[in-house]
């Protein structure tokens, strides 16, 4: 049984004369009645000083105790290893500076404390801490003339701040007398020595009767099964893609004019019209008795006009000739003018009203017309009913606002100007929602296709369930599967129309789902994991293929029982022979150890 002590730091304050103040280990071992054949010995030195001196001597009869004292605090600097490995040995550490010596106290707290804390790297290391000497200039003064006292001197908050930062013993010794060095020093070092060798006993314990129990024949360790690959999920992109369309004005069936008509600013009455009340009056979605704030009405009639007749020649992007875009004029001039401004703001989801109002003030550079454009903004997009005109608005506010959305107008005829005719059945769409949603779609509308200037489109290889659910999801940008064979029909319908996000989200269901079954239910399922892992694999869907293949190695033992793994390939079947939970290794072991405690049991006799 042993002790190690490292003590660094110099207790010396530079005012002895010929620098021979005792020093603190060396006064402690020679004066405990603890200590006996005491043996001192210097190691290597550095610029003509010793870097440490070694004492080794017993303590409690027959411990050895080993004290390594380092006067020197360049050992960090010049032998990092070194100083790494003396504290990584110790068992305590003795930390010492003069009180009088307020430079080198203040290098230690700076330069070498961190470096220590560095070595101890969180080890419970138990640190004492000892200010020595007492103070020359007394009690310091706190007057603010008295500066010089407070430079001179290591006040006793300062050592007290500094063993708070080591979570630390903090000691005081005024003097290197008998009381100091045995009762009040030696008595807490030798506290610390004793709590050492009880925890070295524990130690040394618990390994004793770990190896004791190393001795008998363990069963066989069951590994865990190899980690199954992560599926990220996919950002949205549905602001972005509403955005685009306005961009790109394609299936554009409405366009904003100034009152001298010489300008035109192309929108869409589905866009328009799920995020505001005001525009579902002025497009006929409601009627003016349906609304329950007559301000909505009046702002819509004093802001709008729809005009009937023959409209001006557009050739809009990607509208069919039979559907010409509904000509409004817009009455406000100043409100005209920043039109495309607020058609941003509103297609990128209406929630960037902060910078709706810096493009706003940009254009206009009149605070009075700034703020009668935005009240009109904030008018069209409140709620219904709601009589508070939201003086100082910001997004979270305008989010409230936004109270409506494409999924008031899912699967319904209002507005429609496509319908899906599907397993005898028909559905109706807005092109602008499709094109927006899906670049296949995109390109079947506005293409050199029959359906670019048909209302009548037939789907073929696909439910309507199915195809109802993958509308909602362009429309809602969500969906929920009702189970895993619905979740991949979507996801087969989804690679069909090369919507990848909604690819992800029903491989991450089928995933989840899988997950969740406990093991019990997993073996009396009807539900094919292989025939999921064939369609996966047909459908492009990688991602899921291999994790299903993991999935299948990992309940090798459920799997393997069922008609379905002979239907595996020789490929699929040798990935999953080679993954398989538990191993064959295992398995072995675990035959061998039934065999030896079933032998044991066969040797026992009753006495």
């Amino acid at each position: 049984r042993s002790v190690n002590i490292v003590a660094f730091g110099n207790e010396r304050d530079g005012f002895s004369e010929g620098n021979q103040q005792p020093s603190l280990i060396r006064s402690y071992l020679g004066r405990s009645a603890l200590i006996s054949q005491i043996d001192g010995s210097l190691s290597a030195s550095h610029v003509g000083n010793p870097v440490f001196s070694e004492y080794q001597a017993c303590v409690f009869g027959n411990v050895k105790l080993v004290v390594h004292d380092c006067p020197v605090w360049d050992i960090f600097d010049s032998d990092w290893y070194t100083s790494c490995r003396l504290i990584g040995g110790a068992d305590i550490i003795v930390i010492k500076y003069s009180v009088n010596d307020k430079a080198s106290f203040q290098e230690l707290k700076d330069s070498y404390v961190p470096m220590v804390k560095k070595a101890l790297n969180h080890c419970s290391i138990p640190v004492i801490i000892s200010a020595i000497g007492a103070r020359k200039n007394g009690v310091p003064c706190t007057c603010p003339l008295c500066t010089s006292d407070r430079r001179s001197c290591v006040t006793t908050s300062e050592g007290v701040q500094l063993a708070k930062e080591l979570g630390a013993t903090y000691l005081e010794l005024h003097t290197l007398n008998d009381f100091y060095i045995q009762k009040y020093f030696g008595g807490v070092l030798e506290y610390f020595m004793i709590q050492s060798l009880n925890q070295k006993s524990s130690e040394k314990m618990k390994k004793r009767k770990k190896t004791q129990k190393c001795h008998r024949v363990q069963p066989p360790q069951l590994e865990q099964p190899e980690k199954m690959p992560i599926l990220k999920g996919e950002a949205s992109h549905y602001n972005a893609d509403l955005h685009n369309l306005l961009c790109c004005c394609q299936c554009a069936d409405v366009a904003f004019y100034p009152e001298d008509l010489s300008t035109a600013v192309e929108a869409h009455k589905i866009i328009l019209c799920s995020v505001s009340h005001l525009f579902m009056l002025l497009f006929g979605v409601k009627s003016p008795s349906d609304a329950h704030d007559a301000s909505t009405v009046q702002l819509a009639q004093s802001l709008f006009t729809v005009e009937t007749g023959d409209p001006l020649p557009l050739s809009p992007r990607g509208v069919p000739p039979c559907v010409p875009p509904v000509r409004v004029v817009v009455k406000d001039s100043v409100f005209c003018a920043c039109l495309p401004d607020i058609l941003h703001f509103i297609y990128s989801g209406a929630f960037q009203w902060e910078r709706l109002e810096e493009d706003i003030k940009k254009k206009l550079k009149d605070p009075e017309k700034t703020e009668h454009v935005l009240e009109k903004v904030k008018c069209i997009l409140k709620s219904p009913g709601k009589l508070n005109s939201v003086k100082d608005c910001r997004s979270h506010q305008i989010k409230r606002l936004y109270n409506t959305s494409l999924r008031l107008f899912f699967n319904t005829p209002v507005l429609a100007d496509v319908i899906f005719k599907i397993q005898g059945a028909t559905v109706p769409a807005h092109r602008a929602v499709l094109v927006a949603r899906c670049e296949v779609m995109a390109a079947m509308f506005n293409g050199n296709y029959l359906e670019a200037n048909s209302i009548l489109v037939p789907v073929y290889g696909v439910s309507k369930d199915t195809f109802l659910s993958f509308l909602e999801y362009l429309y809602t940008d969500s969906c929920c599967p009702a189970s895993i064979l619905q979740a991949m029909s979507l996801l087969i319908c989804a690679e069909m129309y090369q919507v990848m996000r909604l690819q992800h989200i029903c491989e991450l269901y089928i995933i989840s789902q899988l997950q969740s079954m406990p093991s019990r239910e997993l073996a009396s399922t009807s539900l094919s994991i292989v025939s999921l892992l064939k369609k996966a694999k047909f459908h492009n869907s990688d991602c899921l293929s291999t994790w299903l293949l993991h999935f299948i190695a990992t309940n090798y033992l459920i799997f393997s029982q069922k008609p379905e793994f002979q239907e595996l390939s020789v490929e699929e079947r040798n990935f999953v022979e080679m993954h398989r939970w538990p191993s064959n290794l295992y398995l072995k072991q675990l035959a061998d150890y039934r065999n030896y405690i079933h032998s044991q049991k066969c040797h026992c006799t009753v006495m």
